[in-house]
């Protein structure tokens, strides 16, 4: 699997990690960032990383900020991104079998470093579930994607 990673200076340090254990378990890595811990706007990163989902060069894709919020806030905003938090193991799977995830957000400064091999393996081996009921959910979340915002005026 091609897996997409990226990272906002808090994430940096842990990026590494995610990396190499994406190496370690056979997948091809597109390092899409930040390469320091000089500081970087999350959304900036979100949006090169998950691009990399949209243009199918990349299957899934990883993202790893300070608390993971962030750059779920960033990707959840870009049609066609479905992210997930994963600071642990079963989030990873659940995300991707029920809601049709293509991709995860870490915590750096709260995801255990022990847990890092688990989530990204559960994240990578999870598959859709396909079924009625997952289909008919998902095809509600991406109708929230033509969903406009009111002017402040109209609110």
């Amino acid at each position: 699997m091609k897996v997409a990673v990226g990272a906002d200076h808090a994430g940096f340090h842990l990026k590494q990690s995610v990396i190499d254990v994406l190496v370690e378990l056979g997948h091809t890595v597109l390092d899409c960032g930040t390469h320091s811990d000089k500081p970087i706007d999350f959304p900036d990163i979100t949006e090169s990383t998950c691009a990399r989902v949209l243009d199918n060069s990349a299957d899934r894709a990883i993202l790893v900020c300070g608390t993971g919020a962030g750059a779920i806030m960033a990707a959840n905003k870009i049609p066609g991104i479905r992210c997930a938090l994963a600071n642990e193991p079963y989030s990873a799977h659940q995300a991707v079998e029920h809601d049709d995830a293509n991709v995860i957000a870490l915590g750096a400064w709260l995801v255990p470093p022990a847990f890092i091999e688990t989530i990204v393996s559960k994240f990578l081996s999870a598959t859709f579930d396909d079924d009625e009921d997952t289909r008919r959910r998902v095809g509600k979340l991406n109708a929230l994607d033509r969903l406009e915002a009111k002017p402040a005026s109209a609110r």
